[in-house]
Formats: structure tokens, C-alpha cells, sequence
């Protein structure tokens, strides 16, 4: 699971931070597993005496799930490889966010007027 995890660090823009919102990324060695999950909410777990988190997501698969999996900040933020039914886990979120931050370029009029490549089919 190290290796696997070095090599995504490599390939994937993480975040270091889980939010509401987010997209992580889940991986798992057996059932072999990587997809992506939308995450919808994070509420504290009141009835543990440390600090855990209901995590509820969407798989980001075919068909959709919904999944909601207890964990601790260093668990939903990639800090730490946990286990679910004696297999390990991690997950990260996945920074989406532009890496160059010029503003985006408006279109004049004489741009916006250039001839389409498409065609439309009456």
C-alpha cells in the first residue's frame, strides 16, 4: 500500500485538507480499488469519546453509491492508512484547482463572431 500511495502522491494534486464538497480519492489493495468520491457531509461522532468523523460520500462509480465511513482527521485527510474489515485504506482529496492564476481571458466580439467548424443539420 506504500508504494501505491508514493506513486499517487506523484501523479495526483492533493489537498491537505477534507471538506464538504471535496473530491477524494479512495484506494484499497484488496478488493483492488481506486475511484473517486464526492464528499457530502462531516459530522462529529458524539457517541465516541475521541474524535471521529461520519464521513458520507457518493462513489463516483457505475452505478452510484452512497457511503458514510467513521473515521479520524488524520484518516480522511491521507495522513494515515486505515483498515475496514482488516484491509487498508486511504484516502486524500484531490486539489481541482487551477494551478495558473491568471485571470481567465474574455472573449471580444470579433473572437466570439469566428466561423464554426460545426455544421447544423436542419
Amino acid at each position: 500500500m506504500d508504494n501505491l500511495i508514493r506513486d499517487l502522491k506523484k501523479l495526483v494534486p492533493f489537498k491537505d485538507t477534507t471538506e464538504p464538497g471535496d473530491i477524494v480519492l479512495l484506494a484499497a489493495q484488496k478488493p483492488q480499488m481506486l475511484v473517486y468520491a464526492l464528499v457530502n457531509d462531516i459530522i462529529r461522532d458524539v457517541t465516541k469519546h475521541d474524535e471521529w468523523w461520519h464521513v458520507s460520500m457518493h462513489l463516483l462509480s457505475l452505478p452510484p453509491r452512497k457511503v458514510t465511513w467513521t473515521l479520524r482527521i488524520p484518516q480522511m485527510t491521507g495522513l494515515e492508512v486505515f483498515t475496514m474489515d482488516g484491509e487498508e485504506r486511504f484516502m486524500k482529496a484531490v486539489n481541482f484547482a487551477s494551478e495558473d492564476k491568471q485571470p481567465p481571458k474574455k472573449i471580444t466580439r470579433q473572437e466570439n463572431k469566428k466561423k464554426s467548424s460545426l455544421r447544423r443539420i436542419k
